[in-house]
């Protein structure tokens, strides 16, 4: 999987995500606990993307 690819996918994941989440604080039925992993997802996804943009691209 190319740099690019990857970084796109794990964006997608972070929109789903967040999505997600908003979709839980919407429902009041739905646990903080679940809310709190949701979040704790997002921020490992964004750090992943940030991680990657950093790298110093080869050619």
């Amino acid at each position: 999987m190319s740099l690019a690819s990857h970084l796109d996918e794990l964006q997608r994941k972070h929109g789903d995500i967040e999505r997600e989440i908003d979709d839980a604080m919407n429902h009041p039925s739905v646990d903080d606990l679940e809310i709190v992993n949701l979040k704790r997802r997002k921020l490992a996804l964004k750090d992943a993307i940030e991680k990657l943009r950093a790298q110093p691209t080869t050619h």
